[in-house]
C-alpha cells in the first residue's frame, strides 16, 4: 500500500492536465515527498517537464526516487530491518487532434528486488458541444520479483489494467465524473520475504513461521464516483465514492468529502477520507497448522481494516502572468504544502511486538503523517 500511494504522490504534480481537447500547460515541476509511519520512513524528491511541440503534440518527462529505511511490524517480527532506493523514469506524450486527445506513457522503475515495466495508452473525446468527455484507457505491466538475498530467485508478474471514465458539466455549478477500472495480474503476486504464522504446541511463543503462498491470479474491478459543485464565492464541495471487489473477496468501500477554497493568491484544501474493506479469503492471523491451507497469506493489507485520512493542503501563486510580475520565460509559479494523517485499524491483525500470550494479543494500529511539497513553473 505505501509503495502505491507514494508512486501516484509524484503523479499529483501533474493533476490540472488531463481534460481532452486542450494540451497541457508548460510546466516543470519540483516535488518531495515523505511518508513517516509504522516503523516506516519514505522520502525523496521528483522532477517532472511538460513541453508542447506545436499546437499538437505535448512531452512530458518525470523522475521520481523513493529512499527506503524500515523496521515495520512485518519486518520486526520476521526479518531484519533494511534500506533500500528505488528509482522511477517515466516519458509521455499527448496528441490532439480536434476534440480527440491521445496519451501515451511508458515508466519504468528499479529497485534492489524489484523491476517494473509500464506502458500505458488512453483516448478522450470531447462531444456534446464539450460538455461531455469520454475516456478509455489501457495499461500492460511487465513486472520481475527478486530477492536480494538469493540471486536465483526471478519471478515474473504481468498486470493489465482497463479503464473507461465518463466526465459530464450537469449545470453551471456541478460537475460529475464516473470511472471504471479492471485490473487482471497474474505471476508472482505475494512477498517473497514475507511469513505466515501457525500454531505450534512445541514452539515457546506457541506459533511458528512459514513462507507465504498466494493464488498466482487476481482480477479487481473499481467502481468510482465524483461530484464538485462550485459555490457563489468561488470556492468548491467535492464528494467521491468508489466500490472495489476482486478474485480473493476482498470487498472496500471508499468515501471523501473536500472543501477547496481560493482566497486571494492561496487556495486551502482540507478533505477528509474513509475506506472500509474486507479481507482475502485466504487470510488468517494465526493458522491452525503448517500447510493447513491451499494458499496462505498474513499480508496486514489483505486483512479487514479501516482506515481514516485527514488532509490540509494550501497552495501560493507567488508569481502571475497579469504582465507585471514575470521571471524572463517562467510566466507563473506557484508553491503548493500538504500533510496527510492517516489512521489504520487492522481488525484480524494482531501487533506481535506486544509479546502477549497468544490469542490476547492487541490488534495493531498504523498511524503515519505523508508531507509533500512542490514547486510549479508555468512557461
Amino acid at each position: 500500500m505505501i509503495r502505491r500511494v507514494l508512486t501516484f504522490a509524484a503523479l499529483l504534480m501533474a493533476f490540472s492536465a488531463t481534460h481532452a481537447g486542450v494540451l497541457p500547460d508548460d510546466r516543470a515541476d519540483v516535488l518531495y515527498h515523505l511518508y513517516d509511519g509504522g516503523g516506516v520512513q519514505i522520502d525523496g524528491p521528483s522532477v517532472l517537464v511538460r513541453k508542447k511541440a506545436g499546437k499538437s503534440l505535448s512531452f512530458v518527462g518525470n523522475y521520481y526516487v523513493d529512499m527506503i529505511s524500515s523496521a515495520s511490524i512485518d519486518v520486526v517480527t520476521t526479518a531484519s530491518p533494511y534500506t533500500e532506493e528505488r528509482k522511477q523514469w517515466s516519458l509521455g506524450m499527448d496528441y490532439l487532434r480536434g476534440n480527440t486527445t491521445m496519451r501515451v506513457n511508458y515508466t519504468t522503475s528499479e529497485e534492489s528486488d524489484f523491476d517494473a515495466e509500464t506502458v500505458s495508452f488512453s483516448v478522450s473525446q470531447d462531444m456534446f458541444g464539450d460538455l461531455t468527455t469520454v475516456t478509455l484507457s489501457y495499461a500492460l505491466g511487465d513486472d520481475l520479483v527478486r530477492r536480494s538475498d538469493d540471486p536465483t530467485f526471478e519471478r515474473p508478474l504481468d498486470r493489465q489494467i482497463y479503464g473507461v471514465g465518463f466526465t459530464q458539466i450537469l449545470t453551471k455549478k456541478l460537475i460529475s465524473s464516473l470511472n471504471i477500472e479492471t485490473i487482471t495480474e497474474e505471476g508472482y503476486l505475494n512477498n517473497p520475504y514475507r511469513s505466515v504464522r501457525y500454531f505450534d504446541a512445541g514452539s515457546a511463543s506457541g506459533y511458528s513461521f512459514e513462507p507465504e503462498l498466494y493464488p498466482n491470479t487476481r482480477t479487481s474491478n473499481a467502481v468510482g464516483l465524483r461530484l464538485r459543485y462550485f459555490l457563489p464565492y468561488r470556492a468548491a464541495l467535492e464528494g467521491e465514492y468508489r466500490f472495489f471487489t476482486d478474485t480473493w473477496d476482498i470487498e472496500g468501500h471508499t468515501g471523501s468529502l473536500s472543501y477547496i477554497h481560493p482566497w486571494k493568491d492561496f487556495t486551502f484544501t482540507g478533505k477528509f477520507r474513509y475506506h472500509d474493506q474486507t479481507g482475502a479469503h485466504f487470510y488468517r492471523d494465526l493458522f491452525p497448522g503448517p500447510q493447513a491451507t491451499n494458499f496462505r497469506g498474513r499480508d496486514k493489507e489483505l486483512s479487514a481494516l479501516t482506515s481514516y485520512t485527514f488532509k490540509l493542503q494550501a497552495a501560493y501563486e507567488f508569481l502571475n502572468d497579469d504582465g507585471n510580475d514575470t521571471w524572463g520565460f517562467i510566466k507563473r509559479a506557484k508553491v503548493t504544502a500538504s500533510l496527510n494523517i492517516l489512521s489504520v485499524d487492522y481488525h484480524e491483525f494482531s501487533d506481535l511486538t506486544a509479546q502477549e500470550v497468544i490469542g490476547s494479543e492487541p490488534l495493531y494500529q498504523l498511524d503515519a503523517n505523508i508531507f509533500q511539497i512542490y514547486f510549479s513553473f508555468f512557461y
